[in-house]
C-alpha cells in the first residue's frame, strides 16, 4: 500500500517537473544556501519549536537532496531506490500513527527551508497535513529600502505580537491594518484563545477564497482576507455559516480582482461626452423616471458639507420635478448607516448618493448584496468596484483663494484652517499656498487643523497676526457667523473677500443625465478592474469661486476671472512648473505639470506652509472614521 502510495506521489513529482522545465523554471526544490544573502548582511535567532504551516514550506536549506524531489516537494527517484522505500515507510508511519518527530529547518522572508526531515515534508505535504512541528532558526536580512524587505520588518513586528506565520501580505502597511480590523492595538500581545479565534476564521476563508480562486488571482489570500473583514466585519464573520460565508466571497469577488491593479483607481477628470447611439434617440429605452436618495452624517442647519449636499438635492428636485424624486436620511451614524441605507433600497430608490467617506464600507456592502441598485460615496481616490465614488477638484477654487489672499496681504501672513488629514485636502492646502505665492513670493501660510486635540484654532491663528484667513468653504445656515472663505479679521468682525462654491447640484444633475439617458455605462471600462472615481472640476461647473462685490478691488477680481479662464480651459495645471515641498524639490521640469494621481495622493505640504500634517495620535476620537478611511497616514501604512 505505501509503495503505491509513494508511486502516486512519483507521478505528482514528475508531472511538477516537466511542466517547470517547458515553462523555463527551476523544476527541483529551492536551496536557501543559493539565495541566501552574504555573509554580514544577515543575522540568525533561534525561534525554538513553531507550527509551520506545510504551504510555507519551499525548499530545502543545502543541495544535497534538491535533486530527490520537484519543486512541489514530491519524490522524482525511481520506485525501486532506497529513497521510495524510506519514503514507503514514512507513509506507512503517517497513516497507522502521525509523524510526531519535529523536522529542522531555517525560515528567510517567512518562507521554509528543510535541513533535517525533508521526507517527512513530502510525505505530509502528500496527505494534505495543514502544519508539521519544527525546530527553526530565523534569517533575518539587514534592513533594506526594498519592498518585500519592508514588508517582512512589517511581518516581524505582527509576528513578535501574535507568533501568527501563515499570513502574509503582497503591499506595505497591511499587517498594521490587519491589527486595526481586528480591533487590536498595535503593541497587544494576542493571548493563545485570540490566536486560535484568528486562526479558525482566517482559515474558514482561506477555504472558501481557494474554492473560488483555482490559482486566478496573484494576490496573497491575506490582501483577499484583509479587504474582506473590512467590509463586513472580523466578529461579524466568525458568526456566519459556511453557506453564508461562500455566497460573500463569490460576491465579493471583483472587490479582490482591484486588489491586483497597480494602479486600482480610474480618475474621470470631465463628464463622458460620448453620445448614445442613434438607435437609442430613436428608441425610448432610457429611464423616464428615479427615485434618489441622499444619505447625510450631519443635518444640513448644522453642517457646511451637508448644507453644499442638500442644496444639490434641492437643484434635482429643481431641474426635474417630472422625472426624479427625492429622499434625504439626515444624522446617520456608523451604527445606523447600514439601516438606512437597506431603508432607502427598500422604499424603491434606484440611486443612493451616501455623502461622507466614511460610509464608504457600508455602501460596498449594500451594492454587493443590491447589484440593480447603483450606489456613489463622495470620496476621493477610493478603491472599489462595486460602487463609483465622486469629489470634486477643490484645489482649484483653492488655488484662486490664495492668489486673492496673496494679493489682499500687507504682511505677508496668511493663516489656512483645514479639518481633516485627508488626500483631496492636503492638495487644497498646497494649491492655496502656491496661488498666495504667485502673486506674492513672500507670502507664508500658517496652518492649523481643526481636527487636532487640544487646541483652540483661532487662538493660535491670532497670535500669528495674519492679514486674511482661509476657513470653512461656506456658511452654516444655524450659525449667524460671517468666519467662512477668505476673510480679514477686523476687531470681532470677518470681513469677507470670497468664498469656495461646491456646486454640487451641477454633479448631480450631469449623473443623473447619463443614468436617465443610458450613457452611465459608457465610463465602465471592459479591459480594466479599476474602480471609477469622478473627480470633476472648473470645466464640469462643480466648483467656483464667488468674489465680495464690495471688499475686493476691482483688478483683484479681473485676475479672478482670468485665472478661472484658464484653468477651467485646461490651459493652466496649479500645480505646474518647478514645486518646492517644506523637504525640497519635487517637481524640477518647467514644462511638466503633476498628475491627477499625484495630486490626489499628495502627501507633502509646500515650501511656503508653516505647519505639518497631524499623525493619527494627534486626532481628536470623532475624526477618525473618516482619516481611517481616506488619511494620509493610513493609505501609506
Amino acid at each position: 500500500m505505501a509503495l503505491s502510495d509513494y508511486t502516486k506521489a512519483y507521478k505528482l513529482g514528475k508531472k511538477n517537473y516537466q511542466y517547470r522545465m517547458l515553462h523555463g523554471e527551476l523544476p527541483t526544490l529551492e536551496v536557501l544556501d543559493d539565495i541566501i544573502p552574504t555573509k554580514g548582511t544577515f543575522s540568525e535567532v533561534p525561534l525554538g519549536l513553531v507550527q509551520i504551516p506545510i504551504d510555507q514550506i519551499v525548499g530545502t536549506k543545502t543541495g544535497g537532496r534538491s535533486n530527490a524531489f520537484a519543486a512541489n516537494f514530491m519524490p522524482i527517484l525511481r520506485e525501486t531506490s532506497e529513497f521510495a522505500r524510506k519514503w514507503a515507510q514514512l507513509s506507512t508511519s503517517h497513516e497507522e500513527e502521525g509523524i510526531r518527530e519535529p523536522i529542522k529547518a531555517f525560515e528567510y522572508m517567512n518562507r521554509f527551508y528543510v535541513q533535517e526531515g525533508n521526507k517527512r515534508v513530502s510525505v505530509m505535504k502528500y496527505y494534505g497535513v495543514v502544519s508539521v512541528p519544527g525546530e527553526v532558526t530565523r534569517i533575518i536580512p539587514n534592513r533594506t529600502n526594498d519592498k518585500e524587505n519592508k514588508i517582512y520588518y512589517e511581518f516581524l513586528d505582527f509576528y513578535e505580537l501574535t507568533k501568527i506565520n501563515y499570513i502574509w501580505f503582497s503591499e506595505e502597511g497591511n499587517f498594521k491594518k490587519l491589527l486595526e480590523a481586528v480591533g487590536k492595538g498595535p503593541d497587544e500581545v494576542w493571548n493563545d484563545d485570540e490566536r486560535l479565534e484568528f486562526s479558525s476564521i482566517y482559515r474558514r476563508f482561506m477555504a472558501e477564497y481557494n474554492a473560488e480562486d483555482k490559482g486566478k488571482l496573484s494576490v496573497t489570500v491575506g490582501d483577499a482576507f484583509l479587504a474582506f473583514i473590512k467590509l463586513y466585519g472580523y466578529k461579524e464573520i466568525d458568526q456566519m455559516t459556511t453557506k453564508e460565508l461562500k455566497e460573500l466571497v463569490e460576491k465579493s469577488w471583483e472587490e479582490f480582482s482591484l486588489l491586483e491593479e497597480d494602479e486600482d483607481v480610474e480618475l474621470k477628470m470631465d463628464p463622458n461626452t460620448e453620445k448614445k447611439p442613434l438607435i437609442n434617440m430613436l428608441l425610448p429605452f432610457g429611464i423616464s423616471s428615479l427615485k434618489v436618495a441622499f444619505i447625510y452624517e450631519k443635518t444640513p442647519g448644522s453642517s457646511a458639507w451637508t448644507y453644499a449636499h442638500e442644496l444639490g438635492r434641492l437643484h434635482l428636485d429643481q431641474t426635474f420635478p417630472e422625472e426624479v424624486s427625492t429622499v434625504f436620511y439626515d444624522n446617520v451614524t456608523l451604527d445606523t448607516i447600514d439601516e438606512r441605507i437597506e431603508e432607502a433600497i427598500t422604499d424603491g430608490c434606484d440611486i443612493i448618493f451616501t455623502t461622507t467617506p466614511s460610509f464608504v464600507q457600508a455602501s460596498v456592502k449594500a451594492a454587493i448584496a443590491n447589484p440593480n441598485v447603483r450606489i456613489l460615496n463622495c470620496s476621493v481616490n477610493t478603491s472599489h468596484r462595486y460602487i463609483r465614488t465622486y469629489y470634486a477638484r477643490m484645489h482649484e477654487a483653492k488655488f484662486l483663494m490664495g492668489a486673492i489672499a496673496g494679493a489682499m496681504s500687507e504682511h505677508n501672513r496668511l493663516a489656512y484652517i483645514a479639518d481633516y488629514p485627508i488626500y483631496g485636502s492636503i492638495a487644497n492646502i498646497n494649491a492655496f499656498a502656491l496661488g498666495a505665492k504667485m502673486i506674492n513670493p513672500r507670502a507664508e501660510v500658517y496652518l492649523e487643523w481643526t481636527a487636532k486635540k487640544d487646541i483652540d484654532v483661532m487662538e493660535s491663528v491670532l497670535e500669528k497676526q495674519v492679514d486674511c484667513i482661509s476657513g470653512k468653504d461656506m456658511v452654516i445656515p444655524e450659525e449667524a457667523s460671517r468666519f467662512f472663505g477668505i476673510y480679514h479679521l477686523e476687531g470681532d468682525t470677518a470681513r469677507n473677500l470670497a468664498m469656495p462654491l461646491w456646486h454640487w447640484g451641477k454633479f448631480y444633475e450631469q449623473m443623473i443625465r447619463t443614468i436617465m439617458d443610458g450613457t452611465w455605462k459608457y465610463d465602465d471600462d471592459p479591459t480594466s478592474k479599476k474602480a471609477i472615481n469622478y473627480w470633476w472640476g472648473m470645466s464640469a461647473g462643480v466648483v467656483d469661486v464667488v468674489c465680495s462685490k464690495n471688499n475686493l478691488p476691482i483688478g483683484t477680481k479681473r485676475l479672478v476671472d482670468l485665472l478661472k479662464e484658464t484653468i477651467s480651459t485646461g490651459k493652466f495645471n496649479p500645480f505646474s512648473g518647478i514645486l518646492y515641498s517644506q523637504g525640497g524639490i519635487v517637481q524640477d521640469d518647467p514644462a511638466k505639470s503633476l498628475t491627477p494621481e499625484e495630486i490626489v495622493t499628495m502627501d507633502w505640504l509646500a515650501e511656503n506652509v508653516i505647519g505639518s500634517i497631524p499623525k493619527e495620535e494627534e486626532l481628536k476620537e470623532q475624526s477618525k472614521p473618516v482619516v481611517s478611511q481616506q488619511g494620509i497616514e493610513n493609505k501609506k501604512g
